[in-house]
Formats: C-alpha cells, structure tokens, sequence
C-alpha cells in the first residue's frame, strides 16, 4: 500500500453559500410593509427579491469591488476626455438596479404608497451592493427637483425611466439618464454656504437661464453621470444648478476630473475631484436659494440612507443567522449555544428596530399632503438618519464575529458590508448635522414634536418604560441644543418601541423595550438576559 494516503471523509460542518432564498418574500418586515401598504409592488419587489442571493449578482457586486473605476484624463492621441472605466460588472449592477425601478417608482407609480414600495426596493438593493445605491439614491432624490421647472422636463423624464444607458454623449441620445450630486468644497465641507464657485449668467438671470459655472468640487461621486446638481455663488447668493456632463454638441461641458478618491469603502462607486471651467449651466429655481433647494432633496436621500442602513444590516444579519443554524459546536447548533443566542437575538432586535424606523419615514412621504405626517417626516427623517447609520458598523463587525474568520476573508460578504456601513453615516449629513437639523426644528417650533409623540403616548399607556422616554422628551425638547444627542437618541428609540409594539410579536417588542429602554443591557451585543431567544431569532430568521 506504498504511495496511498487514505483520504479521510469530508465532514459536513462546512456551511455552503447563502444562495437561492427570496429576500424579500421570506422577510418579515418588508413583505409585511408592502402587503401593508403597497400591495400593487409585490410583485415588482420578490422579482428584485430573488437577485439578492443570486450567484450570478453575488458575484458581480464582488467584481465591482475588487476591478475598481480608472480615470483616464487624456486619450491615446493627447485630447482631454476626463473618462472613467468601469468593469462590465459594475454595469451589470446598474442596468439591474435602474432597471428594477429602485430610483424612481416613488414618482411614476400611480398607486398608494409608492414611497413605500420604492424603500422595499431601496432596502433589497442595499443588501445587493451599497455602490450602485449611491446613483440610485440621488436619482430618486432629484426628480421632484428636476420636475419642479418646466425646462427641466426632458431631464426629469430621462432620470425616471427604467432602465440604464452607459453611453457618454448628450442626454438628447440615451434612452435614460444618471444624476449626480456635487455640492462639497475642500474648504468648507458641509458647509455650503461657504462655497467659492461662481456661476454668471450669460445674458438673463434667472431660473432656466443658462449661467456659466468656474470653481471645483472636492466631493463628487459618479463623474459619469449625464449630469450633476450643483451649488455656486451667484450675484443672488448660494444658488443651485444643472450642469450637463456634455453639451449638445457632444464636446465636454468644462469639466475636468482630476482625481478619484481612494475610498474605505464604496469603491465601485467612483467619486471625484472636480473642476469647472466655464462650464454651462442652467439655474435651478431661484437666485439664492440653492441650500434650500439642495436640502429639499436631501429629504430623500437621508430617507434612502435610513433605509438603506436597515437593509445593510439585514443582509449581514442573513448571512449570521445562516451560518449559525448550520454549523454545530458543543453537539448544538451554534445559534441555540447559551453564549451566542443572545447575541443574535440582540442583532435580531436592532435589525427589526432599523427597519420598521425607516419604513416609517417612507410612510410619511406617502401623506406629504397631510401637515402632521409632514411634521413626523421633517423630524424622523433625521432622527433615523442619524440613528439607524450610527447603528450599522455595529452590526455588522457584530455578525463577523458571530461567523468568525471565514467572514473575514474577502470571498465572503461580510467584510464588503463592513466597509460600506461607515458611510451611511457621513454622506449626506454627518451625525451631528442630523442632530443639529432635529435641533433646529424644535427650537423654532417646539410643539413640532406632538404628532410623534402621538404616535407613542397610546403604547406608552402600557409600557412604564415607554412612558418614562415620552416624559423625558417633553422635558428636553424645551432645550434642545444642551441635550442634543441625548435628545435624538431617546427619541429614536421610543418611537422604534412603539413601533415593534404595535407591528412586531409581543415577544420581540417586550425585549426591545426591556432592553434598549430599561437597565442591565450592556453596550455591545449578546447581554439580553430573560428573554426567549429562539422566538426573537426565529422573526428575523428568513422563511
């Protein structure tokens, strides 16, 4: 028997890919919210539901990562092109993601809760790829933007349809369009008023007229968009722009692109350095006006943040709770061990808290009409921002931990995920820009905190510690700016308890209650104590 080496038998503890489950059909949360609200998209939201676990998309969200965008600023003969190559898989992913509706259903669907619908998707996509998130978020947030100025119909009409045209030339010959958002400057940051660039009419001022723009963005993600959106300083003050990637004529629009950011995270996405010059420009509603104008849309990008935090978390979530009821250890499943139940129990309640938080806001879009849901919209809006980013980077280094090191290697999900969640965080406002939003609002209007505590003072008739959150808002709330992020996460909490409580089993809103309320729920993950675990695991488990 010289040479034979018997090969032992390979045992079966070794847990295959999270492939082939419907995320959304088998999702509590957000089959419940369409079947809820939106019935009209189910359909539309299981058939982008199957592609989440697709090998096929799996494998193209992995390629984007690893083959990421090149600039090339001259051609082979010298001409200027300021061009960035993407891999095919990069394009794949887009033609998915428009082509799904992800960007627009909120606006061109004739039915109710379209916001709602549109955040399902947005919440599946989040847990396909967090790049291409980035493009579609600020398409959804432009187009009542783009529609609110008649010259900017064809615009509006060719970022709203579904679909997905790559080519580089004049919007006149795509069958749709792309947008992106560049707003910031090395110097100032979020502070947009202190931006330098200058845009002069050239003949009229006013909205419509064409200005031409000079200055530069330090910000700027997806250069290859047909066109960005884009603040200046006008003899009216800081106004907003239209600025198309290439004039009619096919020639580039003055924009030279100097440098791609070498990103943490996101790195499909390419975000730029840019420069204007002289580039043409048509003005966005009035002279001096542009933060306003920016911040009406940043409504719905910090809602699609919101949203896709929670849809973060739950792809990591899936892939723990996957691994966990496979594998065994101990002679138990390592979900039903008593050192790691609690912990994907606890991950089980932060996941459900997020996501009911972020359809929430969704909700309130679809009753913009309605002047209390306003209100709740101009205040959830950061509050979930602000929370349910705050809260992603957690869970996800959390679920690393409950894989362990196979969910630190590159071929797996995990630490693309991992990267991503800080900057849900960061674009679009930055923590403490949310807190201080939320700030503003209830020291110009204290009283515009009724309609949410509306919503929680019935649950907290039953719920002591629920209560105790409503008293202590009310007492905040007349100094908002003293307690401010004390004062948002409470409330943020609150309304995600009452939340669970009318929407979640009983079991799954008694521990968040008792634990992001009360005492003895120690900072990290897995300190739940009392609680049947298996129950809270089982809400989150998908099936």
């Amino acid at each position: 028997m010289t040479g034979f080496t018997q090969q032992r038998p390979i045992p079966d503890n070794l847990i295959p890919d999270l492939n082939g489950v419907n995320a959304f059909t088998t999702d509590k949360v957000a089959s419940w919210i369409v079947g809820q609200y939106s019935p009209w998209a189910a359909e539309r939201a299981a058939a982008l539901g199957a592609k989440v676990w697709d090998p096929r998309v799996l494998k193209a969200a992995r390629d984007a990562q690893r083959h990421t965008p090149e600039l090339r600023t001259l051609d082979r003969l010298g001409n200027e092109v300021h061009d960035v190559d993407f891999h095919p898989a990069y394009h794949e992913l887009m033609a998915l993601g428009f082509g799904s509706g992800v960007h627009s259903l909120a606006w061109t669907a004739d039915q109710p809760g379209a916001h709602s619908a549109r955040a399902v998707l947005s919440y599946l996509w989040n847990q396909i790829d967090g790049s291409t998130a980035c493009p579609l978020g600020m398409a959804y947030a432009s187009i009542p933007v783009l529609r609110s100025q008649p010259e900017l119909a064809p615009w509006a009409e060719a970022i709203a349809a579904e679909g997905y045209d790559p080519a580089d030339v004049p919007i006149a010959g795509k069958s749709a369009g792309t947008i992106g958002y560049f707003m910031t400057e090395k110097h100032g940051g979020s502070d947009l008023r202190a931006n330098v660039t200058v845009a002069r009419p050239v003949n009229r001022r006013g909205p419509g007229e064409t200005y031409l723009l000079n200055g530069h963005k330090w910000f700027a993600s997806v250069p290859m968009a047909d066109a960005y959106l884009t603040v200046a300083q006008t003899e009216g003050g800081v106004s907003c722009l239209l600025v198309p990637r290439r004039r009619p004529g096919g020639e580039l629009n003055g924009i030279k692109i100097n440098r791609l950011k070498d990103k943490l995270g996101n790195r499909a996405n390419a975000s730029s350095e840019i420069e204007y010059h002289d580039a043409h420009a048509v003005l966005v509603g009035e002279e001096g006006k542009g933060v306003r104008t920016i911040l009406s849309s940043a409504e719905y990008t910090r809602l699609d943040f919101a949203v896709g935090s929670a849809g973060l978390m739950r792809a990591a979530l899936s892939q723990g709770l996957h691994y966990n009821d496979r594998r065994t250890a101990f002679g138990a499943r390592l979900s039903q061990l008593p050192i790691q139940a609690p912990v994907l129990a606890d991950l089980a309640l932060e996941w459900a808290g997020a996501a009911h938080l972020g359809f929430r806001v969704a909700r309130a879009e679809d009753h913009g009409d309605d002047v209390a849901e306003g209100l709740v919209s101009r205040l959830l809006t950061p509050v979930a921002k602000f929370w349910n980013c705050r809260r992603v980077s957690s869970v996800t280094e959390e679920v690393i931990q409950s894989i362990g090191g196979n969910a630190y290697i590159e071929e797996h999900p995990c630490p693309r995920y991992y990267r991503e969640a800080p900057l849900n965080a960061i674009w679009e406002g930055t923590s403490n820009m949310m807190v201080m939003d939320v700030g503003r609002v209830l020291t110009r209007e204290p009283k515009a905190i009724e309609p949410v505590l509306d919503e929680i003072r019935p649950v907290a008739a039953e719920h002591p510690l629920l209560a105790a959150v409503v008293a202590e808002v009310e007492e905040l709330v007349t100094a908002p700016e003293d307690t401010a992020r004390y004062l948002v996460t409470r409330l943020a909490l609150g309304v995600q308890a009452a939340l669970l409580v009318r929407h979640a089993p009983t079991v799954v809103a008694d521990a968040f209650v008792a634990s992001r309320l009360g005492s003895g729920w120690g900072p990290g993950y897995g300190t739940l104590r009392g609680h049947d675990f298996e129950a809270i695991i089982d809400y989150a488990r998908l099936g």
